[in-house]
């Protein structure tokens, strides 16, 4: 489990749940305690055309959760950036740099180093020591790179599954604006007697409600989008670097 953690750079469960909970409050207060005050202020005082003030477009339930969901994909973001920022000099340079890769590598005493690394089981390490203990079991060069192949393999497939969370907020957040939308046409419709007699405010404010949250969710959306191909991108870095580290670094000690 600890293992699946790291190779997918995704914080535990209870780090995660505690900052969703954490999110959820604060934004909670802060509509209550300033924008939907904010929003009625300018409603009360600008009448329909307050329906272009942000605070107006942000009041609704919808826009809240969006709001949340995204706080919180952007937390499990930063936390992935920073393991990426804190580990990656080590998936570029030798993690047996003491040994002279003129003479032969002796296996017991690199994996006991590596083991010994308080870095053991981040990607890197983890490649380099399933590659040296596949070269001890068949003393074969060969296996051993076949090794560094599927480790990497492994690795960004971790990467990858554990971005499934992040995905899966970006989905939601659209379609909890489009819950909106359903939302306040209902109450629209619902109005339309009023509106026939001439009493329109109730079914604009409705469809403001209808429109505000499908153009904050997809606005989000597409925030959230741009900052997780970036993401991508740098897990897909450091899946590259680490694969050259072992053919660079790790092959050349034990081609001897």
């Amino acid at each position: 489990m600890q293992k699946n953690s790291t190779l997918s750079m995704n914080p535990s469960l209870l780090v995660s749940g505690s900052v969703l909970l954490a999110i959820f409050i604060v934004v909670h207060f802060l509509y209550a305690g300033v924008i939907r005050p904010a929003a009625e202020s300018v409603m009360a005082t600008q009448g329909t055309a307050a329906l272009s003030s942000l605070w107006v477009i942000l009041k609704d339930v919808e826009q809240q959760m969006c709001m949340s969901l995204m706080f919180f994909c952007l937390f499990l973001m930063a936390y992935k950036l920073w393991k990426l920022i804190d580990e990656e000099e080590i998936y570029t340079r030798d993690l047996l740099p003491e040994h002279d890769k003129a003479s032969a590598l002796d296996v017991d005493a690199a994996i006991g180093e590596l083991e010994a690394s308080p870095y053991k089981e981040t990607p890197a390490y983890m490649t380099w020591l399933n590659c040296i203990r596949r070269y001890r079991n068949t003393s074969n060069v060969q296996h051993a790179a076949d090794a560094i192949e599927s480790s990497v393999e492994t690795i960004a497939t971790q990467l990858e599954s554990g971005n499934n969370m992040i995905r899966y907020i970006i989905w939601a957040i659209p379609s909890i604006g489009f819950v909106g939308t359903v939302r306040g046409i209902g109450a629209a419709l619902a109005q339309a007697d009023a509106a026939l007699d001439g009493d329109i405010a109730g079914m604009t404010a409705s469809l403001g409600v209808a429109f505000n949250s499908t153009l904050v969710a997809l606005f989000i959306s597409l925030i959230l989008m741009l900052f997780m191909h970036l993401l991508n991108s740098r897990q897909d870095k450091m899946v590259i670097r680490t694969q050259e580290s072992c053919e660079r670094h790790l092959l050349s000690h034990l081609h001897n």
